[in-house]
């Protein structure tokens, strides 16, 4: 007999950020980093003879939890994907509500006839990881392996292993980051002892304890929010205000906002992209404004962020971290390794939330009119 552990890989960029990460290889957050230290406490104590994970860098990292301290080595198997979501890979949920919210619901009631536009269909999920997990239990017996894989991919397998008919996917539960299913495999049956267990993670460190997308019947939805770049002849008087809003909400009256040097940059960022300047939307409303450049700190490896702002109605709801997501999904193509953006000092609540997210202070911005810290946060693989 195998005994199995399969385990949902850490909190990642895409849980995060509420964009759609099938294939797209996202990194662990801070608070992933905090639930591996968790699962590594959780495994200390368990034989494991072998690992296994996905060729994904979330999976990966997460198995450093068991690999690591027992001294193994780690085996990659792509079959272990999670859902390849084809042409929706890295867009963001909300995007995806509002361009093809027919297919996105019949995915979210794990309809067995989706297929992802030019990815997977569920029931190609399942018998890819299937025969994956097989052929490594069949190549460990009376051993105890570990395999780290994902929500969908777990989910669609334990669907298979348990017999249950593709009208009743839809049942299925959702699992937490980290969260371990025990199977034995025997004569070629999977048995499930227990599944998606995270008594590991304090309530702090779980990730959908912050959401309510997997609750059935749960009236106050997450906003997941959409963007589109912003039409300037229309909306320049919308960036002045918010720009003018939130200078004065930092600096106070005394010292004078001067709309021009923030104008000037606005039309030379909206030269080189028309996302130089992106509209958050959740649903029709506006709800904030991300403004990139590419150009400075290009030659650090680095894009800057020059305006992360969310209107005063989504101020509190969690919802920034969606922009700073999106600078990452815009920079990253561009071959940038870190994010950077000034913030000043006294800026309680915005020094607080970037530090949550992985900023820290790097220097300070020299002859600027108001005191300004340079804040760094990277978004690389060699973490």
């Amino acid at each position: 007999m195998t005994t199995i552990y399969l385990v949902r890989h850490a909190e990642a960029e895409g849980n995060l950020y509420r964009r759609i990460h099938g294939w797209y290889d996202a990194l662990v957050t801070d608070n992933g980093f905090r639930q591996i230290e968790a699962l590594e406490n959780r495994f200390r104590e368990v034989p494991v003879d072998a690992v296994y994970s996905s060729d994904l860098y979330r999976t990966q990292a997460t198995a450093r939890a068991v690999f690591q301290p027992k001294g193994l080595s780690l085996h990659t198997d792509p079959r272990l994907r999670e859902v390849h979501m084809g042409d929706w890979e890295d867009h963001p949920w909300g995007e995806i509500y509002r361009t093809d919210a027919g297919e996105l619901g019949r995915f979210n009631r794990s309809d067995p006839t989706w297929r992802a536009p030019h990815g997977d269909s569920l029931g190609d999920l399942g018998a890819r990881v299937e025969q994956a997990v097989r052929d490594i239990a069949q190549a460990h017996p009376e051993q105890t392996v570990a395999i780290f894989s994902h929500g969908t991919a777990i989910r669609q397998f334990l669907a298979n292993a348990a017999g249950v008919a593709p009208e009743d996917w839809r049942t299925l539960p959702h699992f937490e980051n980290t969260a371990v299913t025990c199977l034995t495999y025997q004569d070629g049956v999977f048995t499930i002892q227990f599944q998606g267990d995270a008594s590991h993670l304090t309530p702090e460190l779980s990730t959908l304890g912050r959401q309510n997308w997997w609750k059935k019947g749960e009236k106050n939805a997450d906003i997941n929010l959409w963007y589109r770049p912003i039409q300037w002849t229309q909306e320049e008087e919308l960036y002045l205000c918010a720009r003018k809003e939130a200078w004065t909400s930092i600096h106070g009256e005394n010292v004078p906002f001067q709309a021009e040097p923030f104008l000037e940059g606005a039309r030379e960022h909206l030269s080189h992209s028309p996302w130089g300047i992106t509209v958050a939307m959740a649903g029709d409303e506006i709800a904030g404004l991300l403004q990139v450049d590419q150009q400075r700190y290009a030659q650090d490896g680095a894009g800057y962020i020059a305006f992360c702002y969310l209107t005063p109605p989504f101020r509190g709801r969690r919802l920034g971290v969606q922009l700073i997501g999106q600078a990452v999904s815009f920079f990253r193509p561009l071959g940038r390794d870190k994010l950077r953006l000034r913030c000043a000092p006294y800026n309680a609540g915005a020094q607080h939330f970037y530090r949550t997210h992985g900023f820290q202070k790097i220097g300070e911005e020299p002859g600027s009119r108001v005191p300004l810290d340079i804040l760094e946060k990277y978004i690389g693989y060699d973490q």
